[in-house]
Formats: structure tokens, C-alpha cells, sequence
């Protein structure tokens, strides 16, 4: 049986869809539809920051929560409630970082989902809105993503209907494995303090010479 430590860390590298192949067979959306989700898609990327609480669901329904905090464009920053585990942002890479163990998993960012998230701007006329959903309940949209030339994997995001407010996202990976992060209290137009989405690298380059 997996510790609750080791279960975050399992859970962070399928909350980033790191290695990610799947694309969901989906119903292409019709103009209007495509319209609709640029307009909801530019409403999200006009949010330069953020923070609140988030709420994650692992595949096998474990639930971490935390605090987050977000600066477009690229930056943000999770912090796990009674955890030693953080995962950063600073706009180039994505770390997770276990400070108790001081071990450090470095990524690119445009190789996960966070960089639709975080990006500038959302453009979905290159082919990433795979699918688009509109009720009275909620408004969804499958995006792909990845680098170029590589198998993107997918991500679905769930917004407010009448306000166009980012409720949730899921990554789903390539065992077809779903990961929720649902966002609670949400704040936008905030502060944060000078260096808080710094990555050490230096550390990090340490702790590799000496393994």
C-alpha cells in the first residue's frame, strides 16, 4: 500500500500529465461553438492573478487540498495542506519539490497542461478545442496539448455558465486515468510577494552532481 506521501507525489505527475498520449475521440465543434469558447477562453486569459484553495482527486478518488497562487503569464505555484510537497512554476519549468526529502522533479512547462493554463493567451485556432460543451449546469472544453511533434495528451475544463469563472479542470492520461483539481474561494487582481514563483536552480543542479 502506498504512504499518503508517496500517493501526492503519484498524484502531481498525473495532475501535470507529465508523459501524457490520449486524445479523446470527440465531436468537433461547430463555429458558433468555437466562437463561444474563444470568448470564454479570453475571459480566463484576461486573469493576470489569482489565488484561492484547490481540492485534488486522484484516479483512485484521494483527495489533497491546498492553496494556490497564479500570475500569468506561466507562473504558479501549489502548496499541499500537511505535505512537504510544492510544486512551481517560474514560466519555464514546472518543478514538484518535497522540501522534507529535498528532492526535486524538473520538467518544461510547455510539455504539460499548465501552459494552456497559464499562458498569455489562449488561441484555439491551432486545433487544440477538441470538444466543447454548453449547459444551464456548466460550460466544458477539451483541449489537447503538448509540445509540438510530440502525442499530446488532453485536458477538460469546466467553467461557470453565466459568469465564464474557471470552476475545475481534469487531466486524463494515457491509462485513460483521471485526475480533478476543483478551485475554491478563488480571488483574482492580487499581490504576491517578490520571489515566490523562483525556482532554485542552483540547489537543484547541486543536488544532481552529488547523485
Amino acid at each position: 500500500m502506498l504512504s499518503s506521501k508517496s500517493a501526492i507525489v503519484i498524484c502531481t505527475a498525473t495532475f501535470f500529465g507529465i508523459g501524457s498520449t490520449i486524445v479523446a475521440c470527440a465531436r468537433i465543434p461547430e463555429k458558433t461553438e468555437f466562437s463561444i469558447a474563444q470568448k470564454i477562453a479570453d475571459n480566463f486569459s484576461r486573469i493576470r492573478t489569482m489565488t484561492g484553495n484547490f481540492i485534488q482527486f486522484s484516479p483512485r478518488g484521494k483527495m489533497t487540498q491546498g492553496t494556490f497562487y497564479l500570475e500569468r503569464p506561466g507562473k504558479i505555484l501549489f502548496i499541499y495542506q500537511d505535505s512537504p510537497i510544492r510544486i512551481i512554476s517560474d514560466g519555464k519549468s514546472l518543478v514538484i519539490n518535497n522540501n522534507k526529502l529535498d528532492t526535486w522533479s524538473i520538467y518544461q512547462l510547455r510539455q504539460t497542461p499548465m501552459n494552456i493554463l497559464l499562458s498569455d493567451k489562449i488561441d484555439l485556432s491551432h486545433g487544440q478545442l477538441l470538444e466543447f460543451r454548453q449547459t444551464p449546469e456548466a460550460v466544458t472544453m477539451l483541449m489537447a496539448y503538448g509540445a509540438s511533434g510530440s502525442s499530446p495528451g488532453t485536458i477538460r475544463m469546466i467553467f461557470d455558465p453565466k459568469t465564464y469563472e474557471l470552476r475545475q479542470w481534469t487531466m486524463i492520461d494515457r491509462q485513460h486515468l483521471e485526475t480533478t483539481v476543483q478551485l475554491v474561494n478563488s480571488r483574482t487582481g492580487v499581490h504576491f510577494a517578490d520571489g515566490i514563483f523562483d525556482i532554485d536552480y542552483k540547489r537543484i543542479s547541486m543536488k544532481r552532481n552529488r547523485e
